[in-house]
Formats: C-alpha cells, sequence, structure tokens
C-alpha cells in the first residue's frame, strides 16, 4: 500500500515543488497552505474529508463509481489515497528546497546551447534536486507505512484488503494474547524502515560519487 501509494504521490509531488519552486502567481500561499495541510490537521480529520468527497455519496467518489465503476472508500486503493494524500507534504518540501537550491546558472547554459525546456528539466535540473527526491520518497515512504488515522477512517481495517501493519497492530492489542503478534508485526514494521533507510543513503552516496568531478 504505501508502495502504491508512492507511485501516484511522487509525480504530484515534483510538479507541485516546482510550482512552488519557481512559480510567480497570485493565491501560491494558499496552495502551498493546502499542500501542507496534512501535516497539522489530525489524521482522522483527513480521513473524514477523504470520504466526504471520495466517498460513494461524495462528489468525487459517486462520479468515478457512476463513470468508471470505481470504489474507493473502504477498499485498498482507498487506502493507498489515504496514506499517499497524508505523505504528500513530507514528499514535496525537501523536493522543494532541492529544486530552489539547483545553479540557474547550468540551466540557463543547457538552453543557450539548444536544449529544449523538458530536456534541460530531466537532464539537468531533475539530476540536482535527487538528493531531495530521494529523502523525499523516503519520508513519504515511512510516513505512508506508518499511517493510521486517514486510513482506517477512509478505508475502515479489512483483513487481506485494507487492513495495514499500523492497523493491524492496533487490532492485535485489542484481543487478549495480542501482545505476542503485535510484536512481531512491531519488529517487521522496523526491519522494513531500516531497510528503507540503508536503501535511501546507498542511493544517496552513490549519487554523490556520480557528481563528484573525474
Amino acid at each position: 500500500m504505501a508502495a502504491a501509494s508512492l507511485l501516484g504521490v511522487v509525480p504530484v509531488a515534483l510538479g507541485l515543488a516546482l510550482l512552488l519552486a519557481r512559480g510567480r502567481f497570485p493565491g501560491k500561499w494558499l496552495l502551498e497552505a493546502v499542500v501542507n495541510l496534512p501535516l497539522v490537521l489530525p489524521p482522522v480529520v483527513t480521513g473524514l474529508v477523504l470520504l466526504l468527497v471520495f466517498g460513494v455519496q461524495g462528489p468525487v467518489g459517486g462520479w468515478l463509481r457512476e463513470t468508471f465503476g470505481v470504489t474507493l472508500a473502504f477498499h485498498w486503493t482507498g487506502a493507498a489515497l489515504a496514506a499517499g494524500v497524508m505523505a504528500l507534504p513530507l514528499v514535496v518540501r525537501p523536493l522543494r528546497v532541492s529544486l530552489e537550491a539547483v545553479d540557474h546558472g547550468l540551466e540557463q547554459a543547457a538552453a543557450t546551447l539548444g536544449a529544449p525546456p523538458l530536456h534541460v528539466f530531466f537532464r539537468v535540473t531533475l539530476p540536482l534536486a535527487i538528493p531531495g527526491l530521494v529523502a523525499g520518497v523516503l519520508l513519504g515512504f515511512a510516513r505512508a507505512f506508518g499511517e493510521f488515522g486517514a486510513t482506517v477512517t477512509f478505508a475502515g481495517s479489512i483483513p487481506g484488503e485494507t487492513q495495514t501493519l499500523p492497523v493491524a497492530i492496533y487490532t492485535a492489542l485489542q484481543r487478549a494474547n495480542g501482545e505476542t503478534p503485535a510484536i512481531r508485526l512491531a519488529v517487521l514494521s522496523i526491519l522494513v524502515s531500516i531497510g528503507a533507510l540503508f536503501i535511501a543513503e546507498w542511493i544517496n552516496r552513490r549519487s554523490a560519487r556520480t557528481r563528484r568531478p573525474r
């Protein structure tokens, strides 16, 4: 679920980070506030808003169901959506900082040599912003992996369908003799998180070696 949420979040976060880092338009502060809202709202409130908008009776959820037969609420795709919304600001923030730190002179030099804008972005700007992208993906994955409030509110706790690891730990602790399975799941959570940190560090080191002058 966490990986699926990032597949949808990363392209959106990249577009938002680029818009916030380079854009000059009225209402920019409002867009930034909306992007960062999941950081300050209680997760249950975020889940409730998603339920009102994307539920079967909501404007978007009802339209998706009638038009495409797609139901998000109380489905694994809904769990991924809730986790993605909660992870979005944590992906946008470090990516935005990295984009703001990119040397505009390098981009201008590439454009002067005849490179089209998309070529400049994918061959110059984005590679220089890789550390922020890696940090954002790491933080976003960790947030999505550990998401509880919004997910359980919007997608429920259906074993094998929407029951994420944090929800399963909470459910196990509510049962008699559930401490042992809860500890096992907690250990699994720790191992996955350490693995994500290790992979991110490896990518950062490899990226630094690649950018180092020979």
